[in-house]
């Protein structure tokens, strides 16, 4: 074929493609367009990022980091009204990405909910809530929020039922977690957990809890939650107490116990057998509007015992953040400085740090 009649070959071929794409895109019948939906779809992403300034004991320097603490993406659809998925996943500091959620959610009234896959198990608050949706920038730092065992970020692989009954809310479960996670090189355990909720004031609803609501509601509300696997216990009580002063301020009381007996409490600075200990949080919002945003002010102590061969150690967290809110938690900074001493060498460290929350 010579060089015309390969130019009105693909002419040819052309047109031919034109009309196939000028009929594809040519309205619908109206009776069939109706039955042809698409399922909604949600996108999102969150990011935090930080510079700290750690004095360690015993360090001839401090250490100054900018760290790119996480970026998570957000995916969520339905596939009927009462079928549901969540896919979330995490790049960590160090570029690994991560799968964190992956739910399959049977969602068929209020008080019977089915969730399946990778997710966040029936645990205390700050687990439920996590660094994201938490009121202060340190989280699980002082081993005792989230100190149950995990594969992700919290999460690990199992089912669940948890429902809404008013003030009282439930859920429970079961979960697969591998036992180096709880601190033993036998099998891969199955993990029971359970959680009962109840809300005095205004109800929070939903499987996920927050740390704050920055004033949109007025809560009282106290939970219980437990975790065991083979003989290893976890029992956790926690409690948020927020409410809206006059002048609009916002005043934050929230507090939490933990007992890990066989697992649990992550961030030891040693071997441990268990661990029990609390923490107590106060935080103030001001009313007034300075530039974009609010200021909030945070103090946090906690203490955490070790039980350990060598005997009980201490650990001793206190934090203090200075917050700007701007958009609630798609948008804040904070200025936070995080004190930490235990009985063990090389273990008290000091960090002041700037971090930004941004989320979409």
């Amino acid at each position: 074929m010579d060089q015309l009649g390969s130019r009105t070959g693909h002419l040819a071929a052309g047109v031919r493609l034109a009309a196939l794409a000028a009929m594809m895109m040519a309205p619908l019948p109206a009776a069939y367009a109706a039955t042809v939906e698409l399922p909604p779809i949600s996108v999102g992403a969150g990011l935090r990022s930080s510079f700290t300034s750690t004095d360690v004991d015993g360090a001839d320097e401090d250490v100054n980091d900018f760290t790119l603490d996480s970026a998570r993406l957000y995916i969520g659809g339905s596939v009927t009204e009462t079928i549901k998925f969540t896919l979330n996943t995490e790049i960590d500091g160090d570029n690994d990405v991560r799968v964190i959620d992956a739910i399959g959610r049977f969602e068929f009234s209020p008080k019977f909910n089915i969730w399946a896959g990778r997710f966040l198990p029936p645990s205390d608050r700050a687990n439920l809530h996590g660094p994201y949706y938490g009121n202060a920038w340190g989280f699980a730092v002082d081993g005792i929020q989230d100190g149950f065992p995990f594969v992700a970020a919290g999460r690990d692989n199992g089912v669940a039922y948890w429902g809404d009954f008013d003030r009282v809310k439930v859920s429970i479960g079961a979960f697969d977690v591998p036992s180096t996670m709880a601190g033993s090189d036998e099998p891969d355990k199955i993990v029971t957990a359970a959680r009962l909720h109840l809300s005095l004031w205004d109800i929070e609803s939903g499987y996920y809890l927050n740390g704050t609501y920055y004033g949109d509601k007025d809560i009282l509300s106290f939970g219980v939650s437990a975790q065991s696997a083979s003989g290893d216990t976890a029992v956790t009580v926690d409690a948020l107490m927020e409410k809206k002063i006059a002048g609009g301020g916002v005043l934050s009381l929230e507090g939490e116990y933990a007992n890990y007996d066989g697992f649990g409490g992550y961030g030891a600075p040693v071997a441990f057998d268990s661990s029990d200990g609390y923490f107590v949080l106060a935080a103030f919002l001001f009313p007034q509007k300075v530039g974009i945003g609010q200021f909030q002010i945070l103090g946090k102590t906690a203490t955490t015992t070790y039980d350990t061969a060598g005997g009980d150690l201490d650990l001793d967290t206190l934090e203090f953040d200075l917050n700007y809110v701007i958009k609630a938690f798609n948008a804040r900074v904070s200025l936070f400085y995080i004190d930490q001493s235990a009985d063990a060498p090389g273990t008290d460290s000091t960090q002041i740090g700037l971090g930004l929350q941004l989320q979409i």
